[in-house]
């Protein structure tokens, strides 16, 4: 079982920076890649963007490339999400994930709590 942390979330206004954080712990040697997923009320989670840790490489959502900037560090099992140029279409609950195969959307199989992000116009 792995657990997942989140923590930066917040009210921002449009155009603002925010950096959320999420750190994984317990079993973590199986972890092949980590992700961002969020959901907004009356939407269904959708991918936002991952990080497939023995590759080096990430993979985001249309409509973030280019202002969200996935990273992290694999040996302390933490992965961040740098949102800059923030719109009110970002509001939602952010969901860091962790995946033991792969690295696919539907491979992120393990969940933290959440936390909120809410971008006012």
């Amino acid at each position: 079982q792995v657990q997942l942390v989140e923590s930066g979330g917040g009210l921002v206004q449009a155009g603002d920076s925010l950096r959320l954080s999420c750190a994984a712990s317990g079993r973590t040697f199986g972890v092949r890649a980590m992700g961002w997923f969020r959901q907004a009320p009356g939407n269904e989670r959708e991918f936002v963007s991952a990080i497939r840790w023995n590759l080096g490489r990430t993979s985001y959502a249309d409509s973030v490339k280019g202002r969200f900037t996935i990273s992290g560090d694999n040996a302390k099992n933490t992965v961040y999400l740098q949102m800059n140029s923030l719109k009110p279409e970002d509001t939602a609950v952010y969901y860091c994930a962790a995946a033991s195969a792969g690295w696919a959307p539907t491979d992120f199989d393990s969940w933290g709590q959440g936390t909120q992000v809410t971008v006012s116009s």
